[in-house]
């Protein structure tokens, strides 16, 4: 009996599916040269399309089980929010919506794994992109028993050989040529690449963007938002409290109406090539501003510097799939202790592209008007700086008096 059991299981594997060319190539794949069964996984982060066509297509194409599970608020709750508390963006550009949701999927699809008793999970990455890297370290991480399988990465089946393949086999897969780039979205972010995006020096082309508006043909009048933090995470829009996933979709249909959140980076990919990605991400770019900005007002400069150096390594970590990694786990919980006091409300005008912070408050705030001002109301006792600056310089007064007495030039 357990000889049986134990045989089934090692049929069984968990494909994360996203209805596309390659993964539904895949699912007949790996019954047809493995042998297995496959349970086909979609995750829903908030990515466009009839999921639930995408799961009746898994099993039309052969799967023998097809799930689809609702992960928008966990997606929101458990990456965006300790993204924001990080003001993550890679390289100092990208806000990570991609690498943010493959730790997520790959948690669901090992969890899924257990609940079937699969010893076996895939994906249908390439081995020139960054999320095979991210699949295979999260599975590693959550389950180092689970087997993975990336037949993508293996296969010598080009695109066109794949298409000959779907059609062979009745394969319901949409071929158009309408499109030359490869796009990937979710409720953090869109992102595209390919195509003339590949030569650095063109311009992207507007059929490159779909979030927002050309700047150009943004508004005239500018739109002034008022953003709600509690202890770090946005709440509230103009007064209304909403769940992250609502705030950060009103977000970007707003933002991405005035041409906000347009990203054009080289960016450095984990496997060491560099690529031209395009990026829309109204929403992140707006709140990473306004909840840095609110921590300039509530956080000590200590703090702040000090939360800036791990800034730079909880993104690096997120964008080559390092989420669960305990220095990552150990930097949330820095940001979670800070965000204590991040609470208030920051006003952002919105135009043609830009998106500025305009005006701040906070129950918390450090700013002291009676210490800041240079008016009649000026608190600040002016003669402590005299002190203060003897204390501070002192120890380039000594190495300087060292120096002197050595003969070395000052400058």
């Amino acid at each position: 009996m357990n000889g049986s059991v134990q045989s089934e299981s090692e049929k069984r594997v968990v494909l994360a599916y996203s209805g596309g060319l390659d993964t539904s190539v895949l699912i007949r794949w790996l019954i047809e040269q493995m042998g297995l069964e496959v349970i086909a996984l979609t995750v829903d982060v908030g990515q466009p399309g009839d999921l639930q066509a995408i799961r009746q297509k898994a099993l039309e194409i052969g799967a023998v089980e097809s799930e689809l599970v609702d992960a928008r608020d966990e997606f929101a709750e458990e990456y965006i929010a300790p993204a924001i508390l990080a003001n993550a963006l890679y390289q100092g550009k990208y806000p990570l919506a991609t690498a943010l949701a493959r730790p997520l999927i790959a948690k669901i699809q090992v969890e899924t794994a257990h609940r079937y008793g699969a010893k076996k999970i895939a994906h249908g990455c390439t081995g020139k992109g960054n999320d095979q890297v991210r699949f295979e370290v999260a599975a590693a991480a959550l389950d180092p028993s689970l087997e993975v399988l990336a037949p993508v990465r293996e296969w010598s089946m080009s695109r066109e050989d794949e298409v000959e393949y779907a059609k062979s086999r009745g394969i319901p897969v949409e071929i158009t040529a309408g499109s030359p780039y490869s796009v990937d979205e979710n409720l953090w972010g869109r992102s595209c690449e390919c195509g003339v995006l590949e030569d650095p020096w063109v311009e992207p082309p507007e059929d490159a963007f779909a979030w927002t508006s050309s700047p150009q043909e943004a508004p005239d009048s500018p739109e002034y938002i008022e953003i709600g933090f509690e202890k770090g995470i946005p709440c509230a829009l103009n007064g209304e409290s909403l769940s992250l996933v609502d705030l950060v979709l009103k977000l970007n249909s707003i933002g991405g109406r005035h041409g906000v959140g347009r990203i054009d980076v080289i960016e450095d990919r984990v496997v060491g090539i560099k690529s031209r990605e395009i990026y829309e991400a109204p929403a992140a770019v707006i709140l990473i501003e306004a909840h840095r900005t609110l921590e300039h007002l509530t956080l000590t400069k200590d703090a702040l510097w000090g939360k800036r150096k791990l800034e730079d390594e909880f993104a690096r970590m997120a964008y080559e799939g390092m989420w669960f990694s305990p220095f990552n786990k150990a930097i949330q919980a820095f940001n979670r202790v800070l965000s204590e006091r991040v609470s208030g409300a920051v006003r952002v005008k919105l135009y043609r592209g830009n998106a500025v912070v305009v005006g701040r408050r906070s129950p918390s705030s450090l700013y002291d008007y009676s210490l800041a001002t240079y008016d009649r109301a000026d608190a600040f006792d002016h003669t402590a700086a005299r002190g203060f600056i003897s204390l501070w310089g002192l120890q380039m007064k000594l190495w300087a008096k060292s120096g002197k007495e050595k003969g070395e030039s000052s400058s």
